[in-house]
């Protein structure tokens, strides 16, 4: 990892840049895909699933004897680790409920707010070298605490034209309705679109590689909504002497290994610290099954040393972390006064993997700085909120002169008629 000591701020931005490519770079790619999925539907799913993933299915929609033998298959302790990780999500997720919102603006007009639920959902749960079950468990638990009827997983098949075990007993435990064989940017595609087998959506939901964030963004085009743009994972980590430089270590390196494009930074007040973790990055690095991977992205990290909390905080806040681990002395400062975060992590017995899987709080996150506007996944992203409202006789009188008054102004002269006409009938 790279060690920065006391960086100026004019280079914050070159400093806390992701290791990521351009939309530019990738959107002309996706823009060719969509066009031929718009286009040909299901023949063009399956050509570039043979493609990217290297597979040629004969059906991409998993049938219920699939999903039967997978689940057969996953081991009782696990499908216990699932069901009571997929019961905190559940107990979380259901307090986010909020009772109608109603108000007597003034006498005789009665307005009203209520969620109701986005009835037809599209939710990408990644494949390729690590499938993520605890993502279906993410998505799939908030949407049917929603209510929303149509819950449409896709998710890429590997080269046998499998999906994961796991994936497939969470995703029926969740109560996902349909399950296809299909990744990449032609699964976002297929659900913006709709194609012969996958259903179109209103609304997609998951993170992905940046390709799969491209295509999200692209889907919007087309009258489609997404959750947010959620791509590569990261993680910035503030820590103090009062930190243990071995779980500092270890929360970076579980960040480092989702993929090569993943970044991790430690921002700390303590140079000895720094050292600390940084050989302790070594050690546990050489023994990770899938070190290859983690070792790209810490090329792309940072270990930055500052000289107070202030400094630490300001730059935390420009970079807008995805995840955002809190291990020093005065946590209560961090915790307060940080504005961009996707989730906060607070203490040195608090992992980023506790969000990831089973603590609770959904790790469907902004990535890339977008924590600075968007929200992570939470039980309103699969609702929409409608506002009602009702006005009786007593209520056009006390604000219809209003009403007539500024539609004129603005030359509105149909919008006053509509008040006028009634309030002659009332006088």
């Amino acid at each position: 990892m790279n060690t920065i000591l006391n960086p100026n701020k004019s280079t914050w931005s070159a400093l806390l840049k992701r290791p990521t490519q351009t939309v530019d770079d990738i959107e002309n790619t996706v823009n060719q895909v969509f066009e031929d999925v718009s286009k040909n539907g299901d023949e063009a799913i399956v050509k570039y699933t043979k493609k990217f993933d290297g597979c040629e299915l004969t059906s991409n929609v998993v049938t219920a004897e699939e999903i039967e033998k997978a689940s057969a298959l996953v081991s009782e302790d696990l499908k216990e680790a699932i069901q009571q990780a997929k019961s905190n999500i559940e107990a979380f997720h259901s307090a986010q409920k909020t009772d109608k919102v109603e108000v007597e603006t003034v006498k005789g007009v009665q307005c009203w707010q209520e969620k109701r639920p986005i009835e037809k959902v599209g939710l990408y749960i990644p494949g390729g070298t690590a499938p993520l079950f605890s993502t279906v468990l993410m998505l799939a638990t908030p949407a049917n605490i929603a209510g929303c009827k149509e819950l449409v997983l896709c998710t890429p098949p590997n080269k046998e034209g499998k999906v994961a075990n796991e994936i497939l007993y969470a995703a029926n435990l969740c109560g996902v309705t349909k399950i296809i064989k299909v990744g990449g940017i032609q699964a976002i595609a297929g659900l913006t679109f709709g194609t012969e087998t996958i259903p179109q959506v209103y609304k997609i939901f998951g993170p992905g590689n940046q390709f799969v964030t491209v295509a999200k963004q692209i889907a919007t085009k087309f009258g489609v909504a997404i959750d947010m743009p959620a791509g590569p994972s990261e993680l910035l980590i503030v820590a103090d002497d009062t930190a243990n430089a071995t779980y500092v270590a270890s929360d970076l390196l579980s960040q480092a290994e989702h993929g090569a494009d993943s970044q991790v930074i430690l921002v700390s007040t303590s140079k000895s610290l720094i050292e600390k973790v940084s050989i302790e990055v070594e050690k546990q690095l050489a023994e990770l099954p899938r070190k290859e991977i983690a070792t790209q992205a810490i090329a792309n990290s940072k270990l930055i040393y500052v000289e107070n909390d202030n400094i630490a905080l300001e730059m935390i806040n420009e970079y807008g972390p995805e995840h955002f681990i809190v291990c020093v002395e005065n946590e209560d400062l961090y915790v307060n006064r940080i504005a961009n975060a996707g989730s906060v992590f607070i203490g040195n017995y608090t992992p980023e993997s506790a969000g990831d899987y089973a603590s609770g709080t959904n790790h469907t996150l902004p990535t890339n700085g977008f924590s600075k506007a968007y929200s992570g996944v939470n039980l309103d992203s699969f609702t929409k909120a409608i506002t009602f409202q009702k006005i009786s006789k007593e209520g056009i009188l006390n604000i219809g002169n209003t009403i007539e008054l500024m539609a004129e102004a603005e030359g509105l002269q149909a919008h006053k008629n509509a008040v006028t006409l009634r309030l002659k009938d009332l006088k």
